[in-house]
């Protein structure tokens, strides 16, 4: 499955239609028959904090990654193969802490998590603490699809994944000048600054057959603890999907979004209460605020409709449909 999906990637032109940048909090327009949203991570995200090549940087991978699951959407194919498409891209890139650009621990080292989830069977998977695969989002949809578990963890989640014929890196190939800087500046000062844990990414879908999907991948948090494991792939904390209901992807401090259960939260609130998405996500975070965190989500919920509920000062968001492509950085009005 996942070799078809990468050769039919590769085959795809991905000339889809016109960017815009707008501010797409919440979604009212009529639901469209597909729709994909991505995330890149919530944190402290002002105006005047990124350098002008730097914030078109980030806009143009966001836009790449709309455009890579966009046009699998477009062309028939299903929900969970544009949601992995979509992290692909986001893991390649250095401006995001997932993949190539990830953080690193308090030793040094890359310990990357991902999880993915199907709607209609609620099929899973998810790795945590792998250190030599180039996409933890391909190890997690391995385990869903090749194994009868649903996540590994260390070496024998490495394992799994060479076993599986995914491509390996030297551990190192994470590491970015950046990253390695505000490691330094952590263990020198024993303080993280807002922007040490963001870079989160993450994606949800929905596609013309009405499947829903939905996937994350992070480094966590800069100078974490060997071992340490956040929310991101844990299903039901950062990632869950259930056809007819939800597809939730979450980023933000994961101690928090573990202890809510922010996914699966927000989705029993839709199903249970009959909330829509933004509701729904509104009180989780509100759940997570009480206890001392933050972050942020990406909610497609049963009427189809879009949510990007946040409550940081941004968060690197977007969102495709039949009629439009969306980036956005900032607050509202972005």
């Amino acid at each position: 499955m996942i070799r078809n999906l990468l050769a039919t990637l590769a085959a795809l032109s991905l000339g889809a239609c016109a960017s815009v940048n707008v501010d797409t909090d919440v979604d009212g327009s009529d639901s469209p028959d597909w729709v994909l949203a991505i995330h890149g991570g919530a944190g402290v995200i002002t105006r005047g904090s990124l350098s002008p090549e730097t914030e078109a940087a980030i806009r143009e991978r966001l836009d790449a990654a709309l455009m890579a699951g966009g046009k699998v959407l477009e062309s028939g194919g299903s929900s969970l193969d544009a949601v992995t498409a979509a992290i692909l891209i986001l893991e390649d890139s250095a401006y995001f802490n997932a993949g190539h650009g990830a953080v690193l621990t308090e030793e040094g080292r890359h310990e990357l998590d991902a999880s993915i989830m199907w709607g209609p069977d609620r099929d899973a998977g998810s790795v945590a603490g792998v250190t030599i695969v180039k996409n933890p989002i391909l190890a997690a949809r391995a385990v869903m699809e090749n194994s009868r578990h649903v996540m590994f963890a260390g070496e024998g989640a490495d394992d799994f994944a060479e076993r599986q014929g995914l491509a390996l890196v030297d551990n190192i190939y994470f590491t970015t000048p950046a990253r390695r800087e505000a490691l330094e500046r952590v263990l020198r000062q024993s303080q993280r600054e807002a922007g040490d844990n963001m870079g989160t990414v993450g994606a949800v879908a929905v596609d013309r057959d009405g499947n829903y999907a939905a996937g994350t991948s992070t480094g966590g948090m800069t100078g974490k603890a060997r071992g340490r494991v956040g929310d991101s792939p844990l299903i039901g904390a950062a990632t869950y999907a259930q056809n007819g209901v939800c597809a939730v992807s979450a980023t933000g401090h994961g101690e928090y979004f573990i202890r809510v259960g922010v996914a699966k939260t927000i989705c029993s609130r839709i199903d249970l209460d009959g909330d829509s998405g933004e509701v729904a996500a509104r009180k989780a975070l509100s759940e997570v605020a009480q206890l001392g965190g933050d972050g942020g989500v990406i909610v497609i919920d049963d009427e189809g409709e879009v949510a990007f509920i946040f409550d940081t000062e941004g968060m690197y968001r977007g969102r495709v449909d039949a009629g439009a492509r969306e980036v956005a950085i900032y607050g509202e009005g972005d």
